[in-house]
């Protein structure tokens, strides 16, 4: 049987997708060359970082098209339109999104385990003397543990099975069998390979998410709030620091005018009060750098600064309830437990973003909107959050995030924990709006046991009706994760629980957020670890 679908339907779902990837290449490539140091830049590292970054980009892109494409083949009374009544049809839309998730999930495994390990060893065998050969070759022989791990990993996912459905008899793993019966369990090779490796990784996401977007949520409002220190006051404070430490040092070298010996202590204060003179002259340059007319005009914005900071509070505050709410939804009677994941079959307790996206999907395309700057609100409260707390590796600082300033082994660095990010957010998003990431704004009929009486209800994971299966047709998001959770219930279960550890980290950021002083009108700028002749350099390159 022939498959066709209309022009409009494709061109309506994927000239947006192509438009917003445009926009992401654009954005990954400002942001990356923003941040990379102009001396130490590598077009190989920046050009792989941009890549990996704007692919993450795109799998969150993909998103509102998934749900487009399956909301649209439905009418407003709950019927489907003519060129989706065949099963073929709707069939081959969903595999074009299936695909293309595979696509970007197969390009990320490659550039976490391979592209971005490789980029980062290959910078580090930068010598004077070093070959691109010998550089390869000093690369592949320490990534090839990356190349190592990820062979495990989709290794071991391919030859899991599917786990076979059990019925007890009790009510909840009768739920859990009717909700798995609108999915086809059995997955390919290809699937339970990626979905494993993707299952660690995003598992990583949401520790990132915790610990950057929880902070960068926070941090974000407040900052635009606070604003920076003044520039003069903070240069006429520097100004007076560093008279007062001139006249400590001529104190201490008083005291040894008749060519008297310095003592052991007097030697090292002096040097350190030396070394903090140095910095603070730094910090006067920059600050006279920055004392001009542009600068001060800034000042003219300063209430749009703080009227958009109030009005992420109020996003926060949004997304913060949202999710609290639909988390106590699934510790209730409407979630599944932890061997589906926590699924929820029916939202019952007020979800208002879910509720608004859903609304939004009536006018296209409202919805791609909304879903598109709530995305974008994660991805910048993240690179907030890693700006301003830096790379770590466990209790080990390993890069600060500077503008202009970043050597290529930050910058790659930073690539890779914001992809783990981004994947996180890809749960999160689900988390969040549950009902437009499954099913958009379908609704189908259905007749009360014992009646004749048909009403139209929206479509959910409360698969009690036998008809909904044939009616509703589910993204192909939302049919990859209840395969994960389903498959693997640990993962969804530790999702489910790393969002409550999210919402707590959301409180302490503010609290934390608050307390801290204003930053600095050079912040990032000057710090005690830098070399003096290239801060001076970038200074006057600026």
């Amino acid at each position: 049987m022939s498959v066709h679908i209309p022009s409009s339907v494709l061109a309506a779902g994927w000239i947006p997708f192509v438009v917003v990837i445009v926009a992401i290449l654009v954005f990954s490539i400002v942001y990356i060359l923003y941040y990379t140091n102009r001396r130490e830049r590598e077009w190989s590292s920046a050009i792989s970082a941009i890549v990996s970054l704007s692919i993450t980009l795109m799998t969150i892109a993909l998103i509102p098209v998934d749900v487009f494409l399956v909301s649209f083949m439905k009418n407003g009374n709950g019927t489907f339109k003519d060129w989706a009544q065949d099963n073929d049809t709707r069939i081959s839309l969903e595999n074009s999104v299936l695909y293309g998730y595979y696509t970007m999930y197969g390009m990320i495994t490659f550039c976490m385990f391979i592209l971005l390990p490789f980029m980062y060893f290959f910078y580090e065998e930068r010598e004077e003397e070093a070959t691109c050969k010998s550089r390869c070759c000093g690369a592949l022989k320490y990534s090839i543990v990356f190349f190592i791990l990820m062979f495990v990993l989709l290794l071991v996912g391919a030859l899991l099975h599917t786990k076979q459905v059990d019925n007890p008899g009790n009510k909840t793993q009768s739920d859990i069998d009717r909700l798995m019966s609108l999915f086809d369990m059995e997955s390919n090779w290809v699937e339970r390979s990626l979905s494993l490796a993707l299952s660690v990784l995003s598992l990583i996401g949401m520790l990132a998410v915790i610990f950057y977007t929880s902070y960068g949520m926070a941090s974000l409002p407040i900052g635009l709030i606070k604003g920076h220190r003044n520039v003069r006051k903070e240069r006429l404070g520097v100004q007076d620091r560093r008279a007062n430490t001139r006249d400590r040092m001529q104190a201490i070298r008083n005291k040894y005018l008749g060519g008297k010996r310095v003592s052991r202590r007097d030697a090292s204060r002096l040097a350190e009060l030396e070394e903090s003179e140095v910095l603070m002259e730094r910090q006067d340059r920059h600050l006279e750098a920055r004392d001009t007319c542009c600068q001060r005009l800034f000042l003219v914005l300063r209430p749009f600064a703080v009227m958009f900071g109030i009005l992420l509070i109020l996003v926060a505050t949004t997304v913060f309830l949202s999710l609290l709410l639909t988390n106590i939804d699934k510790t209730l009677a409407n979630g599944l437990g932890p061997k589906s994941g926590y699924a929820l079959k029916k939202p019952t307790l007020p979800n208002v973003v879910d509720i608004v996206l859903v609304f939004c999907q009536q006018v296209f395309p409202l919805d791609y909107i909304v879903f598109g700057l709530l995305a974008l609100y994660l991805v910048f409260s993240s690179m907030t959050g890693i700006r301003d707390l830096g790379i770590w590796f466990f209790c080990l600082r390993m890069y600060k995030m500077r503008p202009r300033r970043t050597p290529p082994q930050g910058i790659l660095m930073m690539c890779f924990i914001l992809m783990l990010t981004l994947l996180g957010i890809n749960i999160l998003l689900y988390e969040l709006t549950p009902q437009y990431t499954s099913f958009g704004n379908q609704h189908y009929w259905t007749t009360a046991a014992g009646t004749n009486t048909s009403s139209l209800v929206r479509c959910s994971y409360d698969s009690t009706d036998n008809r909904m299966k044939d009616e509703c047709v589910a993204t192909r998001m939302s049919m990859l994760l209840t395969r994960i959770f389903y498959n693997m219930w640990f993962f969804g279960a530790a999702y489910y629980w790393s969002t409550w550890l999210f919402l707590l980290c959301i409180l302490i950021g503010f609290l934390v957020a608050i307390c801290r002083k204003s930053r600095s009108a050079i912040d990032g700028e000057v710090d005690a670890d830098d070399i003096v002749d290239s801060d001076d350099e970038e200074l006057l390159s600026g």
